[in-house]
């Protein structure tokens, strides 16, 4: 039997719907902040990453997955979605827009060759969202809040956010030269990557898996101490913005993130549930001004967010967040002989056309298998089609629950559940978007709440 590979998951029944609805709820956000969506290709060329991740970065030297075309181009499999992003906007000429800055969305598989393990898999599908062609701190601060906001729409409650500042360049550069300083001395008490990141990129050894408990790692010196007066009045910025949207955060000078692109403002967004393990972290970012410039484009400053989706679904199930996913069907259509079934067949697909979820026989089971089938699939009204009743032009139709039976004109059943199944959404049920009224797909939930409309 050909199963699956290793660090990948088949996603189905419940859970692609919990998938679906997490996408549902990003798209009626992402609109309202006039985040438009982009898309671009899984494949891309491996200099892409290795000039805008960084060729000394975990991700580039361990975890790409890379290969070489039938034409001899050096290809890779999308580790991560910002420098093809950044690629487009390049290619495009998307920076001679008057409309600047460019604010996106994205949400697609990732790939990266890691040990798979909870919350780490293979391949990955990873949202994120950038703002391209704006240096405000204000859209540093609108990114966090809408990360936040995002989480909270879906149900979770304990969101903690942690922020830093790498400064600009002169403020990194002075930085890096006293990381060379601190570290060289005791060189030999660190892992054999970071020996090699000493003179590459210091600051990827803070951020080091194998020596994260090191003493020396945690006493090292904190970035926030050498950031020169134009970048820590920009970080007090960005931090007056978060206090206008009402956003809590942390200042913690550990936070480095693990790309060579950020400077100034990063973050990371972590979430405070029950199992999830030390690892907690939701999805992070930060601002790369010199991104654009380093893949041959314009000088642009941009800022972004990611977050894998994967982690996400289990800290909603981890927090057992109740989400509005629709688990029954509003009408399952039963018949015996085949002039019934292909009216069942019609009837069918004219109710969902009108919006309904219907269902009906697919196997020519018996009546009795039948009504079963509509039990399994937790059918609120049950039709059984009688060809005496067609022929009058009626319908009797049974409520699951109640046990009621109704006959009614053919020509009225759309009218008919239409108000039977309004009628019997509780007015005061909570429909998982966070708004105390009956859902009418006019607000951020998405309009994809469990209830007809």
């Amino acid at each position: 039997m050909i199963q699956k590979q290793k660090g990948c998951n088949d996603i189905y029944g419940r859970e692609a719907k919990i998938w679906k609805y997490i996408d549902t709820v990003i798209d009626a956000i992402m609109e309202k902040y006039n985040y438009t969506y982009i898309r671009t290709p899984i494949i891309e060329a491996t200099e892409l990453f290795h000039r805008g991740i960084g060729s000394s970065t975990d991700i580039v030297t361990k975890e790409t997955y890379d290969f070489v075309d039938r034409g001899g181009r050096k290809i890779s499999l999308r580790p991560e979605g910002t420098a093809g992003v950044v690629r487009s906007f390049i290619e495009n000429k998307m920076y001679g827009d008057p409309s600047l800055p460019l604010k996106v969305y994205y949400n697609g598989t990732m790939y990266r060759y890691e040990r798979p393990q909870s919350g780490r898999d293979r391949e990955l599908t990873q949202f994120g969202m950038e703002i391209l062609g704006s240096d405000d701190p204000l859209c540093d601060a609108e990114i966090i809040s809408l990360a936040v906001n995002i989480y909270k729409m879906l149900g979770l409650k304990e969101i903690k956010v942690n922020i830093n500042s790498l400064g600009d360049d002169e403020s990194r550069l002075k930085y890096r030269e006293e990381l060379i300083k601190y570290f060289k001395p005791h060189i030999d008490e660190l892992c054999e990557d970071c020996k090699e990141r000493l003179e590459k990129n210091p600051l990827r050894i803070l951020d080091c898996k194998v020596d994260a408990d090191n003493k020396l790692i945690k006493n090292a010196p904190k970035t926030l101490d050498y950031l020169n007066e134009e970048s820590r009045d920009r970080f007090e910025k960005v931090q007056e913005y978060l206090d206008v949207f009402e956003v809590k955060y942390e200042i913690n000078p550990n936070i480095v993130r693990g790309l060579d692109y950020y400077n100034h403002t990063v973050f990371e967004i972590e979430a405070k549930v029950e199992g999830f393990g030390s690892n907690n972290v939701l999805g992070g970012g930060g601002r790369y001004n010199g991104l654009c410039k380093q893949l041959d484009g314009p000088d642009t400053p941009c800022i972004g967010f990611a977050c894998g989706i994967g982690r996400l679904v289990t800290a909603l199930e981890l927090e057992k967040v109740p989400l509005p996913i629709v688990e029954d069907i509003d009408l399952f259509l039963l018949y015996v002989n085949e002039e019934e079934k292909n009216y069942a067949a019609y009837l069918s697909q004219e109710l969902r056309l009108a919006g309904f979820i219907v269902e009906t026989e697919y196997n020519n089971r018996s009546l009795k298998a039948q009504f079963k089938q509509a039990e399994r699939l937790n059918a609120k009204y049950i039709a059984v089609l009688n060809s005496e009743d067609l022929n009058n032009n009626e319908i009797k139709i049974k409520n699951s629950k109640t046990k009621e039976e109704e006959i009614i004109s053919l020509d009225a059943i759309i009218y008919y559940l239409d108000e039977k199944l309004n009628t019997n959404l509780d007015d005061e049920e909570d429909c998982g978007c966070g708004e105390e009224h009956e859902c009418n797909g006019n607000h951020d939930c998405g309009g994809n709440c469990h209830c007809h409309h």
